[in-house]
């Protein structure tokens, strides 16, 4: 609903004034918080809010929220939704032992799901997508990032990329989109980098530039998909045609990733589960957010970014879920909220702002949406009842949303 007030809300959590920084270190742990508050929305806008001593009589329709909480729902800044099909297979193969590599090698991983998507329709893909994004609204997204990658050709990432413009289209939260057609090496190409390089970047790029279908540029930046030389022609090429980097670094290994993106001004820098003493100068020495994808680290049994050293650094920290058919196949924000605070060792609070606030950065959309702020959008949660943030991590398999408003 548009046009109502919020009554006699337990806590209004999240509260600015402003949106000109991202938050970090002490500062990533402070949440503005009130106390039996209600809220005023108008034409899906936070019109105004405050102490319910002093709630105003008012024409709208009045929703009673005692002993609940209200917070702006979650940003997912890193997600590969629109996809073919489940890898559930993989999964069976991890149990009998194959690392995520070896399945790459074995003509599973990234290059399977680029040959299930060159066999689906584009309206197939669409009516898949869409069920996955009503299915993350549910659980409290309100702003999400979705990248292609899974097409490998001009033919299919152009596929990918019209899928999301649609959703964009018909959402009723923000959508952003990356190109990332660096995200494995076709078999055609397994001996022939540079000819592929030269594909996405002075083919495939100019012509979905032209098209204006994305927003962002990326690549996978690990050891055997694509280096350093690799990441800086992306980098640059995206640069070229106005898209800034949001890019996948250091999951397995660390050789340089992180100091060259945040160098060439990337956005973000996303997984970081394997860290060096360089990486971290790096990204204190940049404007470069750190983002964790705690859910591919649960999937995978892998290391998870070091959000309490990265933020005891004084860096500030984002959180995603990395949606995807391979490695983290759930869009659940409030699992990763959870697994944020144990095994991150995140605070409820910090955890909060790197799921809502940071993440609006990460996505470029602070200015819309992200906190509970006079004049931008209601992208609420109103919680079942609670004692207070701390319930969402400790309900770590269940949700307490009670519902959204969008």
């Amino acid at each position: 609903m548009n046009n109502l007030i919020l009554k006699n809300v337990k806590q209004l959590i999240g509260i600015t004034e402003n949106s000109s920084i991202p938050k970090k270190g002490k500062a990533q742990g402070e949440v503005g918080t009130l106390e039996n508050a209600y809220v005023v929305i108008r034409n899906g806008i936070i019109e105004d809010f405050g102490n319910m001593d002093e709630c105003p009589n008012t024409e709208l329709t009045e929703h009673d929220c005692t002993g609940k909480l209200v917070l702006p729902m979650y940003f997912d800044s890193h997600t590969h939704l629109v996809f073919a099909e489940s890898r559930s297979g993989e999964m069976n193969m991890r149990l009998h032992g194959k690392t995520y590599q070896e399945i790459a090698e074995s003509g599973g991983g990234i290059l399977n799901s680029a040959a299930k998507l060159g066999q689906m329709s584009e309206q197939q893909l669409y009516d898949a997508a869409q069920i996955r994004l009503e299915q993350a609204l549910k659980q409290g997204t309100g702003a999400l990032e979705i990248k292609s990658g899974y097409g490998l050709t001009i033919e299919d990432e152009m596929k990918m990329l019209r899928v999301i413009r649609v959703l964009k289209q018909i959402s009723p939260i923000p959508i952003k989109a990356t190109f990332l057609g660096a995200h494995a090496l076709p078999e055609e190409f397994k001996n022939n980098k540079d000819a592929y390089m030269y594909l996405v970047t002075s083919e495939m790029l100019p012509r979905i530039a032209g098209e204006g279908l994305a927003d962002y540029i990326d690549i996978f930046c690990e050891t055997g998909y694509f280096d350093l030389n690799d990441l800086k022609q992306v980098i640059e090429a995206g640069d070229k045609h106005g898209l800034k980097a949001k890019v996948h670094v250091n999951q397995f290994s660390s050789f340089g990733a992180i100091k060259l993106a945040c160098e060439m001004g990337a956005l973000s820098v996303d997984h970081l589960e394997v860290m060096k003493e360089d990486d971290y100068t790096a990204l204190q020495n940049s404007k470069t957010i750190a983002t964790g994808l705690p859910l591919c680290s649960l999937f995978l049994d892998i290391p998870y970014t070091p959000g309490r050293e990265l933020i005891n650094r004084n860096i500030p920290l984002a959180l995603a879920s990395d949606f995807n058919p391979g490695s983290a196949p759930s869009s659940n924000l409030n699992l990763a909220f959870g697994l944020a605070c144990s095994q991150m060792k995140l605070t409820p609070e910090e955890a909060f702002n790197a799921l809502t606030y940071n993440a609006s950065f990460a996505m470029e959309v602070q200015d819309e949406v992200g906190s509970i702020q006079k004049g931008k959008k209601a992208n609420l949660i109103i919680t079942k009842p609670a004692n207070g943030l701390e319930d969402i991590p400790y309900w770590f398999g269940e949700s307490i949303i009670g519902s959204i408003l969008v």
